[in-house]
């Protein structure tokens, strides 16, 4: 059991709930201080029922801890993205030999060569 709201904080961060009650008279000063939550519940009038049946946030949250590393279903899971990368021959050439490095470190001879064979006038 936590002594001091801190404390408890630090334990519901460990424990990454799927639902967390913040039962406290102002729970906007401490909402910075939850990292993980899937949903989390403001104040002495907003229990989790609310959320769950009425208030129309997203029910479907992540559970036994992933709310560590994962969010709430949302729209964004139902949207495909492309992320883009792009290097001038200068930019390239400033990182290409620590890219390879990686690449090296890993084993992955081929994906080293693909960043110094760039290089090769």
């Amino acid at each position: 059991m936590a002594e001091t709201l801190d404390e408890a904080i630090e334990i519901s961060n460990a424990i990454a709930p799927e639902h967390l009650e913040l039962c406290v008279a102002d729970p906007f000063a401490i909402l910075d201080q939850v990292r993980h939550a899937g949903s989390i519940f403001m104040g002495n009038y907003c229990p989790e029922a609310l959320g769950d049946y009425f208030a129309g946030p997203n029910h479907t949250l992540p559970t036994s801890g992933t709310a560590r590393f994962s969010s709430p279903l949302s729209v964004d899971d139902f949207v495909k993205k492309t992320q883009y990368t792009y290097y001038t021959a200068d930019a390239l050439k400033r990182v290409a030999e620590k890219v390879a490095y990686f690449a090296d470190q890993e084993g992955l001879t081929a994906h080293a060569r693909s960043a110094r064979i760039r290089l090769e006038e």
